[in-house]
């Protein structure tokens, strides 16, 4: 099912609004691609003008800020804790930003948004 990112049928008001033309290549949205716990892998995307985006399908490592010491390194992720997007995606194991994950260093929260950036980043708590 493709995701359609046009104008709406409706004016603000809430009563109909006559289109004068059809759906737009365009204007349709790629699927959902969630980005789950495994060995890490990129899928790339065609972007507007031509541009590529990288999207992370699985992954397996995270690049964790620590504030006390303002370093960052590299930490395997070992397990989903909360989700505020959704109480489904922990047990589905989806990362995403505002996930809190377990981390090797400890609890951490997602920052990035790997399934646009292609690269999970986080901050300790």
């Amino acid at each position: 099912m493709a995701l359609w990112q046009g104008k709406s049928k409706r004016k603000p008001t809430g009563g109909r609004l006559v289109v004068s033309r059809g759906k737009k290549k365009y204007e349709i949205s790629r699927e959902k691609q969630f980005t789950k716990m495994g060995e890490e892998t990129l899928k790339q995307y065609r972007g507007a003008g031509g541009n590529m985006k990288i999207g992370m399908l699985t992954a397996d490592y995270a690049n964790i800020l620590d504030k006390k010491t303002n370093q960052v390194q590299r930490a395997k992720v070992l397990n989903v804790k909360v989700n505020p997007a959704d109480p489904n995606y922990v047990q589905r194991n989806i990362i995403n930003k505002g996930a809190k994950i377990e981390t090797e260093l400890g609890l951490a929260v997602v920052t990035s948004r790997p399934g646009q950036d292609g690269v999970v980043n986080a901050v300790l708590e």
